[in-house]
């Protein structure tokens, strides 16, 4: 949709974006469907748990639960930015956006991610002070520092976002207004501006790739020491400290794989990207639980605990 002209000009400015979405096809739309509400359903009711379980288990108040509860409230966030709007288009003929809409998806898509990226650090830094300085693990690891992590996932989310979106918002648009995705992408979303945005473009590809990879190789070296180190005991602790990090290094991949793919890969495939940006959105944020909680013997026991406890509640005469 255009609305009045801009400044004089033969331009008009672009009030909403519309969607191409994910496929024309009936039948692919209702599979869709089924499988995006069925993951998304189930990511939100397993987050929820995590998070019910480590708040309600005084089992599970240590720093490493702690940050895996605020990484499960992020994962219901980021999913929740693209899911609904994604499923209540599928059926619709016109999939359309409002820009002030668009804006705010791209905003908030940065701000979790950033804050997940530093998430995803701080759960490495926990377990290598745990597995590599057992001795001072109370101390480093003490709830001013968790505090400390967070509030700065935060800060950093909100800057990495705002500082993204500083250059674009001003951009002018005057048409076409069509996005070949479901959500508001930000390099395709530049590139519907009427001025030259190269420029533009490679910075803010770099900035979110640079991103992506330095935290990847970051995070993949500190686990590769944490795992050197491990490997020098033969113990009990030590097994069960290689399956904690096995669910560690998943979850990474799975989190850095798809973005480094969308900002670094050479070869663009619109296909393949939609198919990409679902895995992130609806897979991710429902594997994530599901990992942690079948690597994790105390994590299993205290959902059990949990889940028990509601069931009586419900049973019992009020």
């Amino acid at each position: 949709m255009l609305t009045k002209p801009m400044d004089g000009a033969n331009h008009s400015v672009v009030s909403e974006f519309v969607f191409l979405g994910l496929t024309n096809s009936w039948e692919i739309q209702l599979l869709l469907f089924v499988f995006s509400s069925s993951f998304y359903m189930a990511s939100m009711m397993g987050n929820s748990l995590i998070m019910l379980t480590v708040t309600s288990d005084p089992h599970l108040h240590s720093p490493m639960y702690f940050l895996l509860a605020n990484l499960s409230f992020i994962d219901m966030g980021f999913s929740s930015i693209f899911s609904p709007k994604m499923l209540y288009d599928l059926f619709r003929k016109r999939k359309v956006i409002s820009f002030r809409g668009c804006i705010a998806q791209i905003f908030f898509i940065h701000i979790i991610g950033g804050v997940e990226v530093v998430l995803l650090i701080a759960m490495a830094f926990d377990r290598y002070v745990a597995i590599c300085k057992p001795l001072h693990y109370q101390t480093i690891m003490s709830p001013r520092t968790c505090i400390f992590f967070i509030v700065a996932a935060w800060m950093i989310g909100l800057i990495h976002s705002t500082v993204q979106l500083a250059f674009v918002v001003n951009l002018p648009f005057c048409g076409p207004n069509v996005l070949d995705s479901f959500y508001c992408d930000l390099t395709r979303f530049i590139k519907l501006a009427c001025v030259d945005t190269y420029q533009l473009e490679f910075m803010v590809t770099a900035n979110s790739g640079f991103i992506s990879v330095g935290s990847f190789f970051i995070l993949i070296i500190s686990y590769i020491i944490i795992i050197l180190t491990v490997q020098k005991h033969s113990s009990v602790g030590s097994s069960k400290a290689l399956s904690t990090l096995s669910a560690h290094i998943t979850v990474v991949v799975l989190f850095f794989g798809p973005l480094m793919f969308f900002y670094i890969w050479p070869f663009p495939s619109t296909h393949l990207d939609k198919f990409l940006a679902i895995f992130d959105a609806v897979l991710t944020p429902f594997l994530n639980p599901v990992i942690y909680t079948f690597r994790n013997h105390e994590m299993r026991v205290a959902m059990r605990r949990v889940c028990r406890q509601l069931v009586s509640y419900r049973k019992s005469p009020k």
